[in-house]
């Protein structure tokens, strides 16, 4: 770690930069470093717009240190309430599939939390499936490179007991209001959605039910605004669906389930922790 003396500098650099969490980054950054030399290396990658996880080459996702390699999307916060639903309906040892996986933390997440599960990640974006493979792999699980469902094994067919995605939900033309950090620095492919921001997590709820188990079920992360739209896709397959929201992170999931009343089609409620 480099010496104390250098955090004033770093400190003010980053503040300069427009980083808002400059002493909390600085600390980090010079934990990260183990010469000077590095530290400034660090310190030139962040002030010009880097993600601080691409920087530090992790993002710390429910207590765990997650790969992240340049040019692949960073794990948000708010994405944990998708890991938090899955652990509660998790059957025991579930299959999981973790779509448009990026780095792979969801699925790492999961593989780690729930005992003797099989968890598949599946990543569309060859920048990303080494890092989802060294983060999944590590833990027992396995990935593969494709669209959604494509490349799964086919005795997994029937056999899903939850989909989980954080698949790209911004629509297409609002992906030039994101900040810099996005979408200078992640992949497209992991930000917009098409039109209304959700072709691709239509395409998951369609090509779910073959792959689900009895029982089985999808969790989406989605906004708040769009969440309606998700659950009519989920209507359209004949799947019953809540909306869960936790206002803290501002996270919003919505959950496909089988139907099993007729009358029954959705349901929204906060999420407790």
């Amino acid at each position: 770690m480099v010496s104390e003396i250098h955090h004033g500098t770093v400190v003010a650099d980053l503040r300069t930069a427009g980083c808002v969490f400059a002493e909390e980054e600085a600390g980090l950054l010079m934990e990260a470093a183990s010469t000077a030399d590095e530290l400034d290396a660090l310190v030139a990658r962040r002030v010009a717009g880097l993600p601080l996880e691409q920087v530090l080459g992790w993002a710390e996702f429910r207590g765990l240190r997650i790969s992240v390699d340049p040019g692949v999307f960073v794990p948000r916060r708010g994405t944990e309430l998708l890991v938090s639903l899955a652990l509660e309906r998790a059957p025991a040892r579930a299959v999981v599939v973790d779509l448009c996986c990026g780095s792979g933390a969801i699925g790492t997440a999961l593989a780690v939390e729930l005992d003797g599960a099989e968890v598949y990640g599946v990543e569309v974006d060859p920048t990303a499936v080494p890092t989802a493979r060294r983060n999944l792999e590590a833990v027992g699980g396995h990935v593969f490179e494709g669209d959604l469902y494509g490349p799964l094994p086919a005795d997994l067919r029937g056999r899903v007991d939850l989909v989980v995605a954080c698949a790209p939900y911004v629509p297409s033309d609002s992906v030039r209001l994101m900040p810099p950090e996005a979408r200078l620095h992640e992949p497209l492919t992991a930000l917009a959605g098409g039109t209304d921001g959700l072709d691709v997590v239509r395409r998951v709820v369609e090509g779910a039910p073959p792959w689900l188990a009895p029982g089985g079920q999808v969790i989406l992360e989605t906004s708040r605004g769009q969440a309606s739209l998700v659950v009519r896709s989920f209507d359209a397959v004949g799947m019953a669906s809540e909306v869960v929201t936790d206002p803290e992170p501002g996270a919003t999931a919505v959950i496909g389930m089988p139907r099993a009343r007729p009358h029954r089609r959705h349901r929204s409620r906060p999420f407790a922790g």
